[in-house]
Formats: structure tokens, C-alpha cells, sequence
């Protein structure tokens, strides 16, 4: 009989694995409210949105239950072919993943070796750092500047060995965008063979007409550069986990080798499908939010907190 392992043999897992610690999640509401005996909790972590999906996509959803014996479409065909038009990009700019936390993990694994570099803002969204241990490589944490990144810092800190530089535009956890004039003067100086990633997750909640579009600004314009969106957030999606990535069809082609075959569930797909003709609706979520952070920074200031009022996403 063989006998069971305690603990691990220390050549079986990848030095980068082995020093990493997981991603712990917080409780689920149900369980801290029996925990600590409250009646109402309400989950702020993650920066979700209080609406659920909308009307079609649940349509959709639940037409698509009766094929769900079926596998979904390894490649996202009509989500890839919608997207690219509504960009107004060829389907091959279109990289779709299990949110776009999914495509940064793909970035990863296709573009990083052991002793490679990643620059980023810190405190940032930690997939950025995580993701590029996992392969051996070394993040490079910029301080943020008035709760933003700082592209100067970030240009500074790009050496030899730098693969990608990651941009989160607005910053989670900090809700703040970097102003256009610093993000035109960055594109203009960072070296053509660094990846820009620009996450643009919170995009649809920008209400400053002077916030720009990575897409239209600087994918078309040639520059080397992924921009991130997600149906996680004003579309209410996040427990199907869709996401996608704009950017050079070269890297794109990368993705594609790294990424699973079946990542994004045909329920995920179809709702997603299906919400990308509401516009309405998003423009009515956008500025019920915006009315919505200002109270709540109204009610934190009332209690004696000074959060940031300069907030582009749907949190503070």
C-alpha cells in the first residue's frame, strides 16, 4: 500500500509556486452574517456591482441551459466577431478570457521566463504581481502618486529585462484615473518592445469626457498595447467570468496558445452576447453610480473619514 504524503518533496513543485501564498477570498456573506450574528451584510471588497445581469442576458442564459451537455465554443467565435465590430478592430485584435483577469494570467504564461520583469503600480490589482511570480519572473512595484499611477515612475523603472508594464486605469484599489495628457506623454516614450497592458475594467463607469478610450487612443494608433475590458462590472457578470483584451494581433495569436479551450462557459458567452446592445441601460447605471459615490463620500466624510472625491470607477 502506498503510504500518504504529509508534505511535499522539495524538487516536485517550481521554486515560483512554492513561495507563492494563495489568493484567499473573504468569506461569503451568508456565512459571516451566521458567524457574527448580523441580518444584513453588504460585500464591498470587490467592487461589484449592486445590479444583477441584464433582462437579455438572462434570456440568454437561460436559452442556452438546454445545450449545456454540449461544450461552449472553444473560441468564442460570435463573442470575437461582436466585439471587434463594435471596436471597429479585426477579429483577430480580439483575445476573450474567463474575465480579464483570465487574460492576464494567459499574458503571462506566454511572454514570461524565469528573471523577466513587470513594472506596476502598487497597491494595484494583485493578479498583476501573482501571475508573473507563478512563472518565475520579478514584479516591479511603482508607489502610486496621488492615489494613481505614475508613468514617469513607471518609465523609470523599466530595465533591460522588463516584458510588460501594467497601467490600472482607474487604479483598483483606489479608484483614481491617470490624466490624459500623462497617459499620451507615456505612449510617447515607453520602448517599443515592452507590452503595455492598460486595464480598463472600470472603463464603462468613466463619466470625464477628457478619460480617453485605450481602444480608439492608442490600439489604433499602432502603439504595443493590450487594453482590458471586462463584462464583470456595470454589466453585472461576474459570476460567469468574461472578459476580453484589444490589442496587437501578434500577441493576441500568443494568448491563444496558453489558453484553455473551453474557459468561457456557453452561459457566459451568450450573456455576454446579449448585453452588448444596452446602452441605455449602462448609461442609466452609470449615473445612478456616480450619484451613488457621491453620497457614500458625502456619508464617510459625515463620519470622519477623508476618502479620495477624485473616483472614476464604481467604488472609493
Amino acid at each position: 500500500m502506498t503510504r500518504a504524503i504529509s508534505e511535499l518533496a522539495d524538487d516536485l513543485v517550481r521554486p515560483a509556486v512554492r513561495g507563492l501564498t494563495p489568493y484567499e477570498p473573504g468569506k461569503p456573506v451568508e456565512e459571516l452574517q451566521r458567524e457574527l450574528g448580523l441580518e444584513r451584510v453588504v460585500k464591498l471588497a470587490s467592487n461589484e456591482g449592486p445590479w444583477g445581469p441584464f433582462p437579455a442576458a438572462i434570456e440568454a442564459i437561460e436559452r442556452s441551459t438546454g445545450e449545456l451537455n454540449r461544450y461552449p465554443d472553444g473560441g468564442a467565435y460570435r463573442l470575437r466577431g461582436a466585439l471587434a465590430e463594435r471596436h471597429g478592430v479585426a477579429f483577430e485584435q480580439v483575445a476573450p478570457g474567463a474575465g480579464a483577469d483570465g487574460v492576464v494570467d494567459c499574458l503571462s504564461q506566454a511572454l514570461l521566463d524565469p528573471g523577466d520583469e513587470v513594472v506596476l503600480g502598487w497597491p494595484s490589482f494583485p493578479s498583476y504581481p501573482i501571475d508573473a511570480r507563478k512563472m518565475g519572473a520579478e514584479p516591479v512595484l511603482v508607489p502610486l502618486k496621488e492615489h494613481r499611477y505614475d508613468p514617469s515612475a513607471l518609465l523609470e523603472a523599466v530595465g533591460p529585462r522588463t516584458k510588460i508594464v501594467f497601467l490600472c486605469h482607474p487604479n483598483n484599489p483606489t479608484s483614481v484615473a491617470i490624466p490624459r495628457r500623462e497617459l499620451d506623454e507615456f505612449f510617447a516614450r515607453v520602448p517599443a518592445r515592452v507590452l503595455t497592458v492598460l486595464d480598463e475594467a472600470y472603463f464603462e463607469y468613466v463619466d470625464d469626457a477628457d478619460h480617453g478610450d485605450g481602444i480608439e487612443d492608442y490600439v489604433k494608433s499602432g502603439a504595443n498595447v493590450l487594453v482590458l475590458r471586462t463584462f464583470s462590472k456595470i454589466y453585472g457578470l461576474a459570476g460567469l467570468r468574461v472578459g476580453y483584451g484589444v490589442g496587437p494581433a501578434p500577441i493576441v495569436s500568443e494568448i491563444g496558445k496558453v489558453r484553455r479551450a473551453f474557459d468561457i462557459t456557453t452561459p457566459a458567452q451568450e450573456a455576454a452576447l446579449a448585453s452588448l446592445d444596452s446602452e441605455q441601460e449602462v448609461s442609466r447605471r452609470r449615473i445612478a453610480t456616480r450619484e451613488s459615490v457621491r453620497e457614500l463620500v458625502r456619508i464617510l466624510r459625515a463620519h470622519g473619514f477623508e476618502p479620495v472625491e477624485t473616483a472614476a470607477g464604481n467604488f472609493v
